[in-house]
C-alpha cells in the first residue's frame, strides 16, 4: 500500500535576508523551519517564487516533474519546528494555480492524491474552483476556471501560514500588511502581508489557528 504524501520541503528562489526582515527565523544552512516543513531559500539565481518541492511517500516514477511543479522524492524526517518572531508556527496552506483543473486532479491521482472538497468562488473578477488536497500537516489548494483546458505548468503560487495571535502579527507588521478580515474558514481571521516590502516573492498571508470541532 502506498505511503500518504507529505511535503518535506519547497524550493523558495529568494534571500535570506528578505525572509529575516520580515520575521522569519533561517538557519544558517538557509532554511526555514515552520511547523515539520522546510522552506529552502535558494537566492535569486534560480528565479522567483516556489520553484519546486519535494514530497515524502511519491513513486519513483513519478520523480522530477508534478503537473510541471519540479518535485523530487525525500525521505527526510519532518523537521523540528522553529520559532519565529512574527508569531508563524505552521503552514496553513499552499496554493497551486492550474490551467488545466482537470489535467491537474489527474496528475495528483496518479500519485494517490485525491479531492478532500471543493468550492467555486471569484478570483479578480473571473469564476474559478477551489480544489483542496491534504499532504500531511500541509493543505494543497489547487485554483483554475472550471472548463479550462489550458497549455503551460501548473504553478505554487504562495503560502498561508497558521500564527498565534492574529492581531499581534498584523501589528508587529503595521502597514506591511492588509487589514485582518474575517476569513472563509468558519471563526478564523487572515491578513495578507506586503511580501515585496520585505524582498520576498512568495505571496504570503497569515490565518488565526483553526478553531476545534469546526
Amino acid at each position: 500500500m502506498p505511503h500518504a504524501l507529505t511535503v518535506d520541503e519547497f524550493a523558495v528562489a529568494d534571500p535570506v535576508d528578505a525572509w529575516t526582515q520580515a520575521g522569519f527565523s533561517v538557519d544558517a544552512d538557509a532554511v526555514c523551519r515552520v511547523g515539520g516543513v522546510r522552506i529552502r531559500l535558494v537566492g535569486r539565481d534560480r528565479g522567483t517564487g516556489i520553484v519546486g518541492w519535494s514530497l515524502r511517500g511519491l513513486p519513483e516514477r513519478s520523480a522530477g516533474d508534478l503537473d510541471g511543479v519540479p518535485t523530487a522524492r525525500s525521505s527526510a524526517s519532518a523537521s523540528t519546528p522553529a520559532a519565529h518572531a512574527n508569531g508563524v508556527t505552521a503552514i496553513d496552506h499552499v496554493v497551486m494555480l492550474s490551467p488545466d483543473l482537470s489535467r491537474t486532479v489527474d496528475a495528483l491521482a496518479a500519485v494517490d492524491v485525491h479531492p478532500r472538497r471543493e468550492r467555486d468562488t471569484e478570483l479578480g473578477g473571473r469564476a474559478v474552483r477551489q480544489i483542496f488536497f491534504r499532504l500531511g500537516e500541509v493543505i494543497l489548494e489547487v485554483i483554475g476556471s472550471p472548463g479550462t483546458a489550458g497549455d503551460g505548468p501548473s504553478t505554487l503560487w504562495g503560502i498561508t501560514y497558521v500564527v498565534d495571535d492574529i492581531d499581534a502579527t498584523a501589528a508587529l507588521f503595521g502597514d506591511h500588511t492588509t487589514p485582518v478580515k474575517d476569513a472563509v474558514q468558519p471563526g478564523r481571521r487572515i491578513t495578507t502581508l506586503r511580501h515585496q516590502d520585505f524582498g520576498m516573492s512568495v505571496r504570503t498571508a497569515m490565518i488565526s489557528a483553526p478553531i476545534l470541532g469546526a
